[in-house]
């Protein structure tokens, strides 16, 4: 079966000047994706014909299909129609049935009707017009020696709405399509050379039709499978076989599969094992308590936390001894294990956590430097810390910190500590 490839063209300054993040690019390929058109390249250029032009004379032979995104409202820099009739040797002419949406759009909002807008009705004569339901800019279609163009306006919601409805729908129908499926494997607690050392034997005997990629964030390792055929329960099964022979080597490090985070996995934990938990949070500021209710159904684990950034609301709110504060230091093993199991006592949940730290950019010492955070989990059991020794970057060592002490949860409940 051939592959299909397609090139995703973004244009507009204020993208290439890093003004407006670019997320129609990332949403399109992954579309693309599911119905087994392969993005071969993305590129970003300005509102600028020259690059334009270039652009799709580089791109169009090497693919089957072109994406171009932006350049198409009614303003003097939005010149992507233009350079679509120049490269197709073609003229613009008014789209009666474009121009009669866009009256229709403003009557419905109750606005004037400009010159400039009308202007967004003429299209290459070479082209069919794409209906925009969300605003007064329509798509383009083009189909010229088995290549399609297709145009779309910037606007997010716009795109989106025009790909979902008609354009996906309409590249199936045009194109014999092959099934590309993936499947993620979710890791934390192991970086990825070390994870790479523990799978390579695996790796190196996958089956040859299937894909291994490494794809490492912030405190995680995803591990993305990939199979393409025509059956789509054969290549589920087929991966689903991997999948299997590798979970004894790295199960300690699984938290899930696919759209499944962190939080999630241990809201589930909490709900099956019917445990509670209570936070006493310092460095974190709140953040860990945000994470573990942004779950829908968090009202059955949660009891409540306390943001306790201030010594005296340690010693307050927590009953830390002024003592251990003169001796250890609020960021400390003897002081975040204290806070782990008052809050615990207080709120009567069945897990008590807490968080101190020196999360940055200021505020470090000799033995004490940006980055130094303690992590503590308190249960009926017993009680265990965690030193963590991070970056300089308050946000990193915040998103790090919470991290780690979700893993802290999973292990403890899994048995693996």
């Amino acid at each position: 079966m051939k592959k299909i490839f397609c090139q995703i063209i973004t244009i507009g300054d204020e993208i290439l000047f890093g003004h407006i993040l670019d997320s129609n690019a990332q949403w399109l390929s992954f579309e693309l994706d599911k119905i087994g058109i392969i993005t071969k390249k993305r590129v970003t250029i300005g509102d600028n014909k020259k690059d334009i032009l270039e652009t799709l004379k580089n791109s169009i032979n090497s693919n089957d299909i072109i994406i171009m995104t932006g350049g198409l409202g009614p303003t003097n820099d939005d010149i992507t129609k233009n350079c679509l009739s120049e490269f197709f040797n073609s003229t613009l002419t008014l789209n009666e049935e474009a121009l009669n949406d866009i009256k229709n759009l403003f009557e419905k909002r109750n606005l004037e009707l400009t010159k400039k807008n009308i202007s967004q009705a003429y299209l290459p004569k070479c082209a069919k017009k794409i209906t925009n339901i969300n605003g007064t800019a329509p798509g383009i279609w083009i189909e010229k020696n088995q290549k399609i163009i297709i145009s779309l306006p910037g606007v997010p919601f716009e795109m989106k709405e025009i790909m979902k409805n008609k354009c996906l729908i309409s590249l199936k129908n045009k194109f014999k399509l092959p099934v590309i499926y993936h499947k993620i494997i979710k890791t934390i607690g192991i970086g990825e050379s070390w994870l790479a050392d523990k799978i390579q034997v695996w790796e190196n005997n996958l089956d040859k039709n299937i894909k291994l990629a490494y794809l490492p964030s912030i405190g995680q390792v995803k591990l993305r499978l990939t199979t393409s055929g025509k059956n789509i329960i054969s290549l589920k099964k087929n991966i689903h076989k991997e999948i299997e022979k590798i979970k004894p080597t790295i199960e300690k490090y699984i938290y899930g599969y696919d759209d499944e985070n962190i939080e999630y996995s241990i809201s589930k934990l909490l709900i099956n094992k019917k445990k509670t938990i209570a936070i006493a949070e310092s460095c974190t500021g709140g953040l860990l308590s945000h994470k573990l209710t942004s779950i829908s159904g968090s009202s059955k684990y949660f009891l409540g936390s306390i943001v306790c950034y201030d010594n005296n609301i340690k010693k307050n709110e927590l009953n830390i001894s002024q003592k251990k504060l003169d001796t250890y230091g609020a960021v400390s093993e003897e002081v975040v294990k204290d806070m782990a199991k008052n809050i615990k006592n207080k709120y009567n949940s069945s897990i008590g956590l807490a968080t101190s730290g020196i999360a940055g950019p200021t505020g470090g010492t000799k033995d004490k430097p940006i980055g130094t955070v303690y992590i503590a989990y308190s249960d009926s059991k017993n009680t265990i810390s965690k030193k963590l020794l991070l970056t300089r970057e308050r946000y990193l060592n915040n998103e790090l910190t919470c991290l780690n002490i979700l893993n802290m949860i999973r292990l403890k409940l899994l048995k693996y500590i």
